[in-house]
């Protein structure tokens, strides 16, 4: 079975709190842990979608990828705007590689395979048309672009029947339609579903769930989840 929840924020080593979004962050770690061992077992595949934990530095991630490590199944991991530990793909496959994290993999410009659906996406990044977006963010939003599509092929190339889109930021506008970029690449790779996080708490009225054009959304914010991996299904 497939899986997601985004947005876990893992402090095993920090005193970084989550509690400004609200009470539901109390004890979270351990609910997240309580709630994955009733839900997944070994066999089944996890994507986690960006926000993965709070460390700054890929050498420090030691205890937050052991407690992803010694949660049952496979785990696939996107980039979130707060994963400042992010580093290529060549060292953080040799990270997981070294400490023995062999359940750990990252979708960077690549794609994964599960139960004959291609896994693909990318961080994405702040909607044009939102307050928040500067004009040095074009170039960003550019580049995520291009690191969608080229997720989406080699999705494709895979050859599953299935495509799941993966993105961290809502792909959403200011007044709740769809990105025109992500639906033409929708659209022209066949895509059918869209997971997505980021939002917490007060942010989670922004939420647009619901098939939009043949591709149904769905927000995977842990909280939002009540920290419970959702299971995808097609």
């Amino acid at each position: 079975m497939i899986y997601a929840i985004s947005d876990l924020h893992l402090s095993t080593n920090t005193d970084k709190s989550m509690e400004v979004f609200g009470d539901k962050w109390s004890g979270y770690m351990d609910r997240i842990r309580t709630n994955w061992l009733h839900t997944v077992s070994n066999g089944d595949t996890v994507i986690i979608g960006g926000d993965v934990s709070w460390e700054m530095k890929l050498a420090d991630c030691g205890s937050d990828f052991e407690f992803l490590s010694t949660l049952p199944g496979r785990k696939i991991i996107l980039k979130g705007n707060h994963d400042y530990w992010w580093d290529t793909v060549s060292k953080m496959n040799a990270f997981v590689r070294e400490n023995g994290f062999e359940n750990i993999e990252f979708i960077n410009n690549n794609a994964f395979t599960a139960e004959d659906v291609a896994i693909c996406g990318t961080r994405w990044w702040a909607d044009p048309t939102s307050d928040e977006f500067r004009g040095e963010d074009r170039k960003i939003y550019e580049h995520e672009i291009l690191r969608l599509e080229s997720s989406l092929r080699e999705g494709i190339a895979s050859g599953c029947s299935k495509i799941l889109a993966v993105l961290h930021y809502p792909p959403f506008t200011d007044d709740g339609r769809v990105n025109e970029d992500i639906s033409k690449l929708f659209t022209g790779y066949g895509v059918t579903k869209c997971i997505y996080g980021h939002l917490h708490g007060a942010g989670h009225s922004k939420a647009i769930e619901g098939e939009t054009d043949g591709v149904q959304y769905l927000l995977t914010s842990a909280d939002f989840l009540n920290f419970t991996p959702k299971k995808i299904t097609f």
